[in-house]
């Protein structure tokens, strides 16, 4: 089976790779940009399976279909959200929401082997997948937290984060100036809503701020240690099977 990567970061097509190579999968070409994708596609056979990010670093990949006739499968890689995914539901095109899971990455593979179309039977709108898009050149990131304070409410900014932690079945983010409040999601809810270039969840039990990295700290069984400036509750240990992940997410 030929596998393709079209995604602009280059960490993460390294790790999507990576990914793919303990499925099974080898995908030796990953392209970054519209422009590398058409000059590609006009100079080399097809291949089977597309792993496709839709905002490359000078446009959408939809314009890539828009010059070349593609007659791939395409999972998507995406960092929008469940609204803008409707789209791809009504195409019966699959889809990969950043950051990336890897139980989600099997199923998705697996569908694939299980389900493989025929090139004549690809049929993909992408006009209206671009229509269900919100505000396709940005994603929407969360920006702030309204958190109840007694009878009143308080703003908090993202940028004022320096990690989220879970303690005792409650979500809190710990801010710059030392305090903590509580939050009404969960972990994984706010992996879909922060930025993963600025956010990262290093465990089970906390997501930290890029920004806000003091020092970094070879740890036991292979493990690091993260220093926050204020943080001081309990250890910011990455688990060892994310150290690999979280070397290239600082790039």
């Amino acid at each position: 089976m030929n596998v393709l990567i079209i995604e602009d970061e280059k960490p993460a097509a390294r790790l999507l790779q990576r990914r793919l190579r303990k499925l099974g999968l080898e995908a030796d070409t990953m392209l970054h940009s519209v422009e590398e994708a058409i000059s590609w596609f006009t100079a080399n056979p097809h291949p089977d399976l597309i792993f496709l990010d839709i905002q490359l670093s000078d446009g959408l990949s939809f314009e890539i279909f828009d010059t070349v006739p593609v007659n791939s499968a395409i999972i998507f890689t995406t960092a929008y959200d469940e609204y803008a995914l409707r789209a791809f539901k009504l195409n019966s095109i699959d889809y990969l929401l950043k950051p990336v899971d890897e139980d989600d990455l099997e199923a998705a593979v697996q569908k694939y082997r299980n389900n493989r179309p025929q090139p004549q039977s690809l049929s993909l709108d992408f006009e209206q997948i671009k229509r269900m898009l919100v505000n396709p050149a940005e994603k929407a990131y969360k920006k702030r937290f309204t958190i109840k304070m007694g009878q009143h409410l308080k703003m908090v900014n993202v940028e004022d984060a320096e990690c989220f932690f879970s303690e005792n079945k409650g979500t809190y983010i710990h801010t710059k100036d030392n305090r903590d409040y509580l939050l009404e999601c969960t972990l994984e809810q706010l992996e879909n809503e922060l930025d993963p270039a600025k956010f990262y969840r290093v465990s089970r039990k906390f997501i930290v701020a890029i920004d806000a990295i003091k020092d970094i700290v070879v740890y036991t069984n292979s493990r690091l240690k993260v220093i926050l400036p204020t943080y001081k509750d309990d250890e910011v240990i990455v688990s060892r099977e994310r150290v690999n992940d979280f070397r290239e997410w600082l790039g």
